[in-house]
Formats: structure tokens, C-alpha cells, sequence
């Protein structure tokens, strides 16, 4: 079949389950089509161990005893620890690293059948808007490799969007996932925080960090979700003890009576154009499906900013301390003592966006900052997150924006790391408060560049945000569009 590549998870999940397909004819196709690294989306690929798992794969499916997933490709972003491929996060600290054990996500994955492509590109240690922060260098975007594909799940976004991968994992702290996914033209949802298993994810912030599922459509987010989450409550103290759902039985609700809240605060100055028309029109979409536009007001939206941006470095500073160059990882060669050892070693291990991440985080936790800075940020998350709370008493789900722009040109914010954290401004609210949120592909704007529409739930509601987007793309066909040449 000559447009396997083109198929979804659900599409083929439903051949290998047939038998009209072998395991390991996909993940054939699949390896043929990522030779060269288009887009410089893999970090690590074995074509050896991906196909003894599409060999095993078969032998499931042919034994009856297949998972549901069994035999379709995913490649995992380089986050997650495996024990089969190199796990990096994007580091040179990590260059060549090899887990004795898989995380979690990966793990429940493979259970389900799923077989491994190979690791993602990422920004390192997923502290990026852009992927540009890899020390590995820039994935470049399928629509337009003259301009970022977004961070730090990049790798993951670029590889479904070339068609690389028909599924990744991906990670999201303050929107690593919605908005790659709305720069690349696909589907991705960062669950509740705790959903998720963080067991064998690299930590960036802790309160932060959530795993989740990048693909073609909400179907196709909906197998794998439910897939990847669950208790994991010997392993991650942070994993919430709430049953495992079937997120795919829910995709059938019509959208008659549904409450969608529009924040004024999504849609004012610094919302491009192009951006805001798309949005638009997919809102109309909905409100002819049956759906209410509600207006509402999420006031503290500015403030997710430097909120994030101070805890996200505090955490991130107490995370990476242990990359020290004594147990694994990068060790400088030329050192004097213990204390040059640690200093050389993260000086070269790290690249400038980590360092500067680091400093920050370790400035404001210091003596004599920590109430000025870090306990006031906590304290406006709390208000951040009791204003989404207000806000679903008017409304069942919100919408808007994933980001104020398309992507833009590689390079353009080198020299200016704060325009890539302004870029935050409509992920980071969702993130602070634990909430799920979603882009779905609505249109394109400027340059043809893709642009995603932003659907943000109450805790625990990733079935409902699921099938709103699964209703809007059985009626629009965006998520199946492809960049030229694909």
C-alpha cells in the first residue's frame, strides 16, 4: 500500500488489526521515509530494534493476543528515558546516554503494542518555544523549513507533520505541546497534570511537566491518551489514583448546548490578523454544530508570564543540579579538584538558554528573593487558577489562540529570549493552573503557516475537550492537510 505514511493511528490500527498489513511493512514504509532525517526531527534511530518490535508485533497479531494499538509506529521525544535508543533531552550533558529502564509513558505504550521509530529532537532539557535550543541543532518545519517548527516538542510535531511518524509523545510545562502542534499543523493535548506518569521523564519544573500525545487528529490523541495515562502512584508522587478512561467511547456527543467561553483577554492587542480570522471561522464552526459562544474574562492572563518564568526556572535549577558530572553524563576532561569538576563540567554540559534558566531559578529561591519573587508567583497561580474556576461556572470549555502568531523565521528571536517567552502568553494560564488544553488545526495564515485553535478544559475533562475537536474535524478537513512534498 503506497500511502501508508499517510494513514493515522486509528487507520492503521485498524489495517494491522485486519491483517491487511504486517507490523513490520509500516514500520518498513516508516523507516524508508526517515532516512536522511528530514528536518532533523530524529536524535537516535535503530532499524533493528524497531523491527524486531514490529516482528513481535505480528506475532501477536497473528497469536490473537494483540494490544490495541499493536504494530503502529510512534517515535518518542527525547525526554523519555528508553532503554533501546540514547536519551539526550536535547543535551550535550546527556550526549550518548543510555537508560537502564523505560519510563513509564513509553512502557504503557508499548504495552498497548506500539512499536518504537526511534527519538525526537527537542529543545534542551524542553526549554524552548522554538527548538532551537537543541545542542544537536534546529528542527526545521515541514510548512516552511526557513522557520521553527515551536518547542520544545518540535522534533515531535515536525515527524507527524512530514509524516515521519503517524503518532509522538511529546511534553508540555508551560505549552510544549499546543503550540509545536499549532506551528506544524496537528493535533496535540497536554492532559491534567497527574494524568500522566512522569516516572522516566527528565524533569524541567515538576509542577509543571505533563506528558501527552502528538498526532493527525482528536481520534487519534484519544487512542494513544488512553494508552499513556493511569496511576502510577509507587513511582510518581505527583500521579493523580483516578481510573484509566477509554477516551475513545466519548467521541460521539453532538455539540448541541455546549458552553464555550471566549476570554477577552485571548483576543485583544497582539493577536495577529491572520491568526485571529482562522480562530473565527472555527468558532462559527462550532456555534452551527450547536455550540454557545459564552464571553468571559480570565484577568491574570499577563501575569502567567513572569509567574512562569519564576517558578519554572526555581524548579528547573533544583532539577538539573544533579547533572554534575559524577554519576553519568558529560564530565569536563581537564579539572582540578571536585569543585572544577562540577564547574567545568556544567559550563560546557549546558548550553546558554539552560544556564540562563538555571541562574534565574537559583536568583529568585536565594536568600532575602524568595518571599519578593518565588512566594508571590505561587500565590498568583492560586488566583490564576481560581480564575479559570469562576470561569467554568459560565462555560463548559474555552477557546482561543495557541499562540499571537504563525511560526516564524529560524533565527528571528536569537538575539531576544523574552519575545520567545511573550509567545507563551495563551499556553502558560492552562499549564499554571493543571488544567488540559488541546490545538486542533484551524486554517492557515500568513505565509500558508498552519494555525492550531486552543480548547482548554476542567480538570479531568480531556474526553470532552477531545470530542469538541473531534466533531469540528469531522466537519473541516485541516488536520489532513500536509505541507507540499509530503
Amino acid at each position: 500500500m503506497s500511502d501508508l505514511h499517510n494513514l493515522g493511528v486509528a487507520e492503521l490500527a485498524q489495517l494491522l488489526k485486519s491483517k491487511q498489513v504486517s507490523a513490520v511493512e509500516v514500520a518498513t514504509r516508516f523507516l524508508a521515509r526517515m532516512g536522511g532525517n528530514p528536518h532533523h526531527a530524529f536524535l537516535d534511530i535503530h532499524s533493528e530494534v524497531t523491527l524486531a518490535q514490529a516482528h513481535a508485533s505480528d506475532a501477536k497479531l497473528a497469536a490473537g493476543k494483540a494490544g490495541p494499538l499493536e504494530g503502529v509506529p510512534i517515535a518518542h521525544k527525547d525526554v523519555f528515558v528508553t532503554r533501546d535508543f540514547a536519551t539526550t533531552a536535547g543535551s550535550k550533558m546527556l550526549s550518548g546516554y543510555r537508560s537502564p529502564f523505560d519510563a513509564t509513558v513509553v512502557q504503557k505504550l508499548q504495552s498497548a503494542g506500539m512499536v518504537t521509530l526511534g527519538k525526537l529532537n527537542c529543545d534542551e532539557f524542553a526549554m524552548g518555544s522554538a527548538n532551537e535550543n537543541s545542542a544537536y541543532g534546529a528542527v526545521t518545519n515541514p510548512w516552511d523549513t526557513t522557520r521553527i517548527p515551536g518547542g520544545s516538542s518540535g522534533g515531535s510535531a515536525a515527524a507527524v507533520a512530514a509524516r515521519l511518524t503517524p503518532a509522538a509523545t511529546g511534553t508540555d510545562t508551560g505549552g510544549s505541546i499546543r503550540q509545536p502542534a499549532s506551528f506544524c499543523g496537528i493535533t496535540g493535548i497536554k492532559p491534567t497534570y497527574g494524568r500522566a506518569s512522569r516516572y522516566g521523564m527528565i524533569a524541567y519544573a515538576s509542577s509543571l511537566d505533563q506528558a501527552g500525545p502528538m498526532a493527525r487528529s482528536a481520534e487519534d490523541c484519544a487512542l494513544m491518551l488512553s494508552a499513556m495515562c493511569g496511576p502510577d502512584l509507587d513511582r510518581d508522587a505527583t500521579s493523580l489514583d483516578v481510573p484509566t478512561e477509554n477516551f475513545s467511547a466519548k467521541l460521539g456527543d453532538n455539540l448541541a448546548g455546549l458552553r464555550i467561553g471566549i476570554p477577552k483577554e485571548f483576543f485583544g492587542e497582539g493577536l495577529a490578523a491572520d491568526v485571529r480570522t482562522a480562530i473565527d471561522a472555527a468558532l462559527k464552526n462550532l456555534e452551527a454544530q450547536g455550540a454557545k459562544l459564552v464571553p468571559i474574562t480570565l484577568p491574570r492572563t499577563e501575569l502567567a508570564i513572569p509567574v512562569y518564568y519564576i517558578i519554572a526556572p526555581a524548579e528547573a535549577s533544583s532539577n538539573l543540579s544533579r547533572f554534575d558530572g559524577v554519576k553519568f553524563g558529560h564530565r569536563a576532561k581537564d579539572y582540578t579538584d571536585l569543585v572544577s569538576m562540577y564547574k567545568k563540567t556544567r559550563a560546557e554540559g549546558f548550553g546558554e538558554e539552560v544556564k540562563r534558566r538555571i541562574m534565574t531559578g537559583a536568583y529568585v529561591l536565594s536568600h532575602g528573593y524568595y518571599d519578593a519573587y518565588y512566594l508571590q508567583a505561587q500565590k498568583i497561580r492560586r488566583m490564576i487558577a481560581d480564575d479559570f474556576q469562576r470561569a467554568f461556572a459560565e462555560c463548559d470549555v474555552i477557546a482561543g489562540p495557541v499562540a499571537p502568531t504563525v511560526a516564524w523565521k529560524l533565527g528571528n528571536n536569537a538575539s531576544d529570549p523574552l519575545a520567545d517567552y511573550l509567545a507563551d502568553i495563551f499556553t502558560l494560564p492552562a499549564s499554571l493552573a493543571g488544567l488540559p488544553g488541546m490545538s486542533v488545526p484551524v486554517g492557515f495564515g500568513e505565509g500558508g503557516m498552519p494555525v492550531g485553535m486552543q480548547l482548554i478544559g476542567n480538570y479531568l475533562q480531556e474526553a470532552r475537550l477531545l470530542n469538541v475537536a473531534h466533531q469540528y474535524q469531522l466537519s473541516a478537513d485541516f488536520h489532513n492537510a500536509k505541507p507540499e512534498g509530503v
